[in-house]
């Protein structure tokens, strides 16, 4: 693993009722261990996991791409400091990755075509053609195959979000594929039941005061897919 274990100082946080800060998941883990090739963060909304998965992403010094700014009703001038507050361990020193957002990934995409008009051979990193001239997910699976090839720390917010489940299957065999290869490590927040049983995968549940290790047949995902799958109609008829 190329980074081992994170230390979160709950006792520095700047203030204890407002958010992320007043998440109990997260003022009650001081640290965790990444011990598999493919650490996944799973949880209901607002249980912030994709708040500690930026925050992490940001401490390790990964670039995570944002579209502009727009002006709103109140803002919170400490949602987006956490990172502060995160301590990285590293194996054999920091290195280069990326961050992948369902959102932000459109952003990024105008911009590599900004650059491919200055220097066409940029896209040669993102699978050879402009992600913009592809759908959505295809230009995502572009990025996937060409990006996790390269040796770094990977971090994945809910990738399905704009995924069929056949290419999140695709997406399974590239995580088995380059985490075995042990030149990658990724770190993954989802509520796909598909990307769950990656394999070597880490599953940390954010659902109770602190993250905890679960499997995946302890999931609630795993067991609602599975109970509405088996009779749809006996399902509903519980709710």
């Amino acid at each position: 693993m190329h980074l081992q274990k994170i230390t979160i100082r709950s006792s520095d946080f700047p203030v204890r009722d407002l958010y992320p800060f007043h998440l109990n998941v997260i003022r009650n883990t001081p640290e965790i261990e990444f011990s598999n090739p493919v650490t996944i963060f799973y949880g209901e909304n607002g249980a912030g996991k994709s708040t500690l998965l930026q925050a992490i992403a940001k401490a390790a010094g990964i670039y995570i791409w944002e579209e502009m700014h727009t002006r709103r009703f109140e803002r919170n001038r400490h949602e987006k400091n956490l990172f502060n507050y995160i301590k990285c361990h590293w194996k054999d020193g920091k290195v280069h990755g990326s961050f992948f957002g369902s959102d932000s990934f459109k952003h990024f995409s105008l911009i590599v075509d900004e650059w491919a008009k200055d220097d066409p051979g940029q896209l040669e990193y993102f699978g050879g053609k402009s992600l913009v001239s592809q759908s959505h997910g295809q230009s995502i699976m572009s990025f996937f195959r060409s990006r996790y090839h390269i040796k770094g720390i990977y971090f994945m917010d809910e990738p399905e979000t704009a995924l069929s489940p056949r290419s999140q299957v695709e997406l399974l065999k590239i995580l088995k594929e380059m985490s075995a290869l042990g030149h990658a490590q990724f770190i993954i927040a989802t509520h796909s039941p598909i990307l769950l049983t990656a394999a070597n995968a880490r599953i940390l549940s954010f659902n109770d005061d602190a993250v905890r290790e679960m499997t995946y047949d302890q999931t609630d995902h795993y067991r609602i897919y599975k109970e509405f799958l088996d009779d749809p109609d006996a399902y509903m008829a519980r709710q």
